[in-house]
């Protein structure tokens, strides 16, 4: 006679603690931990290389919380789990429910399928603090502007759960056909640059709490003002974790209130607030990663120069905030959130080029790479989304830099080959006299490059551009 298993389809939920779908599946006798890469439904969605090299790092380190028991496959999961019912009695299956489009269509077939077949099927919510629907407004419509989404809705909704406990008894199964190797997934890059990348990182579950701690101990007392500050430790650098469900919301929530609510701590919470908004927007606008939210610009005219783009994906644009920040994202696989805005204003405004090339470069370089997130924040950046910054409010990277980074640390560490200029002249290094430059070391055009814009007039040309959507 076959035992009865419950399978745990592990998602973004990359954890044991906090996980309420492990929690109930592990109510069962036997527990089958399975994740499966689902690059055939993604479609154009799959993951990039930066998601990859963090996802490998992820799923080993979930493998070792389970003493190797993960079960790994590639594939469709509706064949993944149909070949499963074939050699063992498979009696339910649990997940945690996930927001992208491509994912909700799928499960949805899944779960008919399944049914279909006398398979129960439970889903849970693991990754959000409220569920898209639970926050809307009075006349049952959905929020487009965060400060009420997130003042009015989701701080009168019914507070987060608490989180769930490590399960008390987890029966892993042993089969014996157990595939848990993970290299199967081919996550990991052909050419080796990940080494650098990820030596700033502990990536996994034991990793994640760790980063909570330190950013609650000793990042949180001035991160109101400090977050803004590219060179300071004042952000939590919790996003990758959180994208690839390593630590919950609910348990940077749960932190978050059994300390003092200082202003600053209320802005974290806030930056929580608006991940909850994107993936609203999301929910309620499955299409936001290619279509404008404002279809007004729909007709704006883009730059079409994709040698702009290749100089700000190198970080070689000549203008020294966005090139630091770039390179950041190369060599890190993370961006500080205000030079995120800095290489967004400047990549749409200044260069004029579609937002889009902005959000697929993210997609692929950043380990965060989360879809509402990237295509919210993208929107927001480009004055074509909801609750979105308006089009004339256009970045000037040298006095953000200046403001921002005035001691020039975080342009120093990036950009080596201007650091030995003057303050005066680090943010703008085509204002330095020629004698200056050659005392730093430097040839404009050949060891850093001459601004690829004028940013007067990308500036000018830009507003222009703006009134036209309005005539």
């Amino acid at each position: 006679m076959k035992k009865k298993i419950a399978i745990h389809w592990f998602r973004q939920d990359l954890r044991l603690q906090d996980n309420p779908a492990l929690y109930h599946a592990s109510q069962h006798q036997n527990v089958l931990p399975v994740y499966i890469l689902d690059d055939l439904n993604a479609g154009e969605n799959q993951m990039g290389a930066a998601s990859k090299l963090w996802l490998f790092h992820s799923l080993s380190s979930l493998s070792n919380s389970l003493n190797g028991k993960l079960f790994i496959a590639n594939g469709n999961p509706i064949e993944v789990f149909q070949n499963l019912t074939q050699e063992y009695e498979i009696e339910a299956i649990y997940w945690n429910r996930c927001y992208e489009p491509w994912r909700i269509k799928r499960d949805i077939q899944i779960k008919e399928q399944l049914f279909s077949i006398g398979i129960e099927v439970k889903s849970f919510n693991g990754s959000l603090l409220w569920e898209p629907w639970q926050v809307q407004k009075k006349d049952g419509t959905p929020y487009t502007v965060f400060t009420p989404f997130y003042r009015k809705g989701c701080l009168n909704a019914p507070a987060p759960r608490l989180p769930y406990n490590l399960p008390e008894k987890l029966n892993l199964c042993d089969i014996s056909n157990l595939d848990a190797n993970i290299k199967k997934l081919d996550l990991l890059p052909q050419i080796p640059w990940d080494a650098e990348v990820i030596k700033s990182w502990e990536i996994g579950e034991a990793g994640a709490q760790k980063c909570l701690t330190t950013f609650l101990e000793h990042g949180i007392e001035n991160y109101k003002e400090g977050r803004n500050f590219p060179a300071q430790q004042s952000v939590s650098r919790l996003s990758p974790y959180l994208h690839f469900g390593e630590i919950s919301p609910n348990q940077i929530w749960s932190a978050c209130m059994g300390r003092e609510m200082t202003d600053h701590m209320d802005h974290f919470c806030s930056e929580l607030g608006w991940r909850e908004f994107s993936h609203s927007l999301l929910y309620f606008n499955p299409d936001i990663t290619y279509q404008n939210l404002q279809s007004k610009f729909d007709t704006f005219p883009w730059n079409s120069d994709l040698t702009l783009l290749t100089a700000w994906q190198k970080g070689q644009t000549g203008i020294p905030m966005v090139d630091a920040g770039m390179r950041e994202l190369w060599q890190t696989g993370y961006m500080h959130n205000r030079v995120r805005m800095i290489v967004g204003s400047f990549l749409v405004k200044n260069l004029r080029l579609h937002w889009k090339h902005g959000e697929r470069w993210f997609w692929d370089t950043l380990f965060d790479a989360d879809m509402a997130n990237n295509a919210a924040s993208w929107q927001w950046i480009a004055g074509c989304g909801a609750d979105a910054a308006p089009y004339f409010r256009i970045f000037n990277p040298v006095t953000q830099g200046q403001k921002f980074d005035p001691k020039g640390h975080y342009i120093r560490r990036f950009i080596p080959e201007i650091s030995a200029l003057p303050d005066k002249y680090l943010f703008a290094p085509w204002e330095a006299p020629e004698h200056i430059l050659q005392e730093a070391h430097i040839n404009l055009g050949k060891t850093y490059p001459l601004p690829i814009v004028d940013l007067k007039q990308s500036r000018i040309n830009a507003l222009e551009a703006f009134k036209l959507l309005s005539l």
